[in-house]
């Protein structure tokens, strides 16, 4: 995934600048990054952060760096902001989505005379000097955004700074949010609206699907107005979003809190747990919900080591998430001895941490473990973000059970009864999971049910790793 964060000033707004990108660190884990551009011009700083906080790693630049305008960024993937210069005059540029034909563009590119890309570790491109060398092929910036936009299979937010502003457009069809903040002589861009409200900013408005704006001290400019089609990422509710954000209008926890009751009525009297508890952090207001409909006692079996283990997200390999996922939750063994427990979690990937997580409740004296996703099935990898590390479908839980039902090649008008809570192949596959986890029951949230805790229309939210629909 990935956040960012930016400032145009009349002051010095490094200081700025820096808490804002601060408060995204719940969405990336590799790099985080900030430019300023001041007197005396464009300067910026890198790190990478995979092992200590982005407070930590930047302190000393905060210090260095002048600038009356800034981006940065958190950055799952590749290093940013870059810094380009071009005919269209030098500019930083920062971007969070995901491109699928990434391949084809350079080709493209190569034949149009684009003599090279810089390498990042692993033979890969940086994806976002591939947008900058999209938006340079046309007369001016605005329109090099729209067209790098278009052209780009997937999604694409981004954040263009230049001497004169800071360029904010938002993807074609609102996947990720945009927001702006206004104060007496400064405007800021956010990914996250809560990033900019301790530093004194109060909400501006929201960017709608496709809107590029240009924001200087005095306010934003729209350049390119908002379309009319909305798709933002339903996940962002359930799993990326920080407790105290809104996207449309909807805030996280409140949403979470509806999940949880929904998922509560769902079960009715069908299951007699002791206490309801949250896998921490993002399971935790779903079983609040849960526990305030349902009137079974809310309880934390397990704690998160938060002292050296603070951040939500872990590294990219696989065996070190599997490896920080046990180190972080610690069971409260008092809370578990003898109980029946209902577990709530934000979402079931691959399956394994959870299914560790419910064994060493086993371990600790649990009776019982009564699992619920606070989503539905996770059954297509999602082609819009990057906020799933699989790099195939079938590494999700749910494809594996499929094809041990259906074989290598399920046609897709069964693989969408998968997604039906209504069908027999859903309720086998629902079973099968079950089984494998070793849950005492499992029931997910229904897609009818998510889309009804969030409260936008249905044709507004991007479901389609659910049910495959674009």
């Amino acid at each position: 995934m990935g956040g960012f964060f930016g400032v145009a000033s009349k002051k010095d707004c490094v200081l700025e600048l820096f808490y804002g990108v601060d408060y995204h660190s719940h969405l990336g884990t590799r790099r985080g990054g900030m430019a300023v551009y001041g007197k005396e011009g464009f300067n910026r700083a890198i790190h990478n952060i995979e092992n200590s906080p982005f407070r930590t790693k930047f302190e000393r630049d905060v210090e260095e760096l002048k600038g009356n305008m800034g981006i940065g960024c958190i950055s799952d993937y590749e290093p940013q902001p870059l810094l380009i210069q071009s005919h269209l005059g030098s500019f930083a540029i920062t971007t969070v989505g995901k491109i699928n034909n990434l391949e084809e563009l350079l080709e493209r590119a190569y034949k149009d005379g684009h003599s090279h890309f810089l390498e990042m570790s692993g033979g890969q491109i940086n994806a976002t000097e591939l947008v900058g060398s999209l938006i340079c092929k046309k007369p001016t910036l605005t329109e090099g955004i729209r067209y790098a936009q278009e052209m780009i299979d997937g999604s694409m937010t981004l954040l263009v700074m230049t001497k004169d502003g800071i360029y904010a457009a938002r993807d074609l069809y609102g996947r990720t949010p945009v927001v702006l903040g206004k104060k007496e002589d400064a405007c800021c861009v956010s990914f996250e609206n809560f990033a900019y409200i301790n530093l004194g900013f109060t909400d501006y408005r929201e960017l709608g699907p496709g809107e590029i704006v240009r924001i200087t001290p005095e306010g934003a400019e729209t350049l390119v107005q908002p379309g009319d089609k909305l798709k933002i990422c339903s996940f962002l509710w359930v799993y990326y979003g920080y407790p105290t954000s809104s996207y449309e209008g909807v805030n996280v926890e409140e949403m979470r809190y509806k999940c949880g009751s929904m998922l509560a009525k769902r079960d009715g009297d069908s299951v007699h747990p002791d206490v309801v508890a949250g896998v921490p952090d993002s399971g935790i207001a779903h079983a609040i919900g849960y526990a305030n409909e349902s009137g079974i006692p809310f309880a934390r079996p397990f704690i998160k080591y938060t002292p050296t283990w603070p951040r939500s997200f872990m590294p990219a390999n696989q065996s070190q998430r599997d490896l920080i996922a046990r180190m972080k939750l610690i069971p409260v063994q008092a809370l578990i001895q003898d109980k029946k427990l209902l577990l709530i979690d934000d979402s079931i990937v691959r399956g394994t941490q959870l299914r560790e997580t419910t064994e060493f409740l086993y371990q600790s004296g649990a009776k019982e473990v009564h699992v619920r996703p606070a989503c539905p099935p996770l059954v297509y990898g999602c082609k819009y973000l990057n906020f799933s590390r699989s790099k195939s479908d079938m590494e999700l839980i749910t494809r594996r059970v499929i094809r041990e039902q259906e074989g290598d090649n399920c046609p897709e008008e069964v693989l969408e009864e998968y997604t039906n809570p209504d069908s027999c192949r859903y309720a086998r596959m629902i079973e099968e999971i079950r089984k494998l986890q070793n849950f005492t029951t499992l029931r997910y949230h229904r897609l009818d049910d998510l889309i009804a805790s969030i409260g936008l229309k249905p044709c507004e939210v991007c479901t389609y790793c659910f049910n495959g629909k674009e």
